[in-house]
């Protein structure tokens, strides 16, 4: 799941705070502070490594990444792995993919949109200037 932030309660419970479908910029290019993966495994059995990948629209560039090791001991048992991308910059529109793997298979990719959509005029504010047109070859 990616969110904004994560954080755990004194009981050990999670947080899961601004869930992303979407990301809506006003402008580009544009920093995203940090951006977090929660995952949880289960049904599992040895140690494992979960790698978090963000790529950019042209689906090679890998933006950030984050790798953590964890165990299952039994089948029963669970893992929580919160992974944090800081300061990805993006500077194009289109779509995004996060992948995670475990031990470099793939478990999910899912799609994350990056539109832009600048801020609304304030009324009485002057329009803004038209688009020059496209040039002509």
């Amino acid at each position: 799941m990616l969110c904004e932030d994560v954080r755990q309660e004194v009981t050990g419970n999670f947080i899961i705070i601004g869930v992303i479908g979407l990301i809506r910029v006003p402008k580009l290019p544009i920093t995203a502070a940090r951006l977090c993966v929660f995952n949880r495994w289960t049904a599992g059995v040895g140690q494992f490594t979960e790698q978090v990948r963000l790529v950019a629209p042209d689906g090679n560039t890998v933006l950030r990444q984050s790798q953590i090791k964890f165990a299952l001991k039994e089948a029963t048992h669970h893992a929580i792995n919160v992974s944090m991308l800081t300061q990805v910059e993006f500077t194009a529109s289109g779509v995004y993919y996060l992948e995670v793997l475990v031990d470099d298979l793939m478990k999910i990719r899912f799609p994350v949109p990056l539109i832009v959509q600048p801020p609304p005029q304030k009324p009485g504010a002057p329009p803004a200037p038209p688009a020059p047109p496209p040039a002509q070859e």
